[in-house]
């Protein structure tokens, strides 16, 4: 198992059964025989916002890291997820979106395969690439609302 599975995996058994998880990074990095920046690396890649996190850290002697998970109702999510599109979204981001949305049982899993298949480079490719984030992010905003309305 590579070092970033090993530190993912300890901060999500950290997370086990508790709406939010506090540590200092230095020590973590101390305990797992890794540099600080291999911790932040997997924060930043793993608990993201479109994974259902949300991360704040204070740097300095008494700094720390606290991870939270979003809780709160499917609508509501939802409406998150829209909200925090903005105005461009690229396929990976939308993959993690589309993820965390099946996760937490507010797509189905075909749902979330059609609405990848529509927001897909492949199929935007008539787009201009210049402007094909915006248009993907357009098209996955107005499918996420049309599914939360049915």
């Amino acid at each position: 198992m590579s070092l970033s599975n090993v530190i993912a995996q300890m901060i999500s058994e950290m997370l086990d059964g508790k709406d939010e998880v506090e540590f200092r990074r230095n020590t973590l990095a101390q305990d797992l025989g890794c540099v600080p920046s291999q911790i932040n690396y997997v924060i930043s890649s793993r608990f993201t916002p479109e994974r259902g996190y949300i991360v704040e850290s204070r740097r300095g002697g008494g700094g720390f890291i606290r991870i939270a998970k979003v809780n709160c109702d499917g609508e509501t999510l939802l409406m998150h997820v829209v909200n925090s599109v903005g105005n461009s979204l690229d396929e990976g981001t939308c993959r993690g979106h589309l993820a965390n949305l099946v996760y937490r049982d507010l797509l189905s899993e075909r749902d979330a395969r059609l609405v990848l298949t529509a927001v897909s480079d492949s199929c935007l490719r008539a787009v201009e690439p210049q402007t094909r984030d915006r248009v993907r992010a357009s098209i996955f905003k107005q499918l996420l609302i049309t599914i939360m309305n049915n």
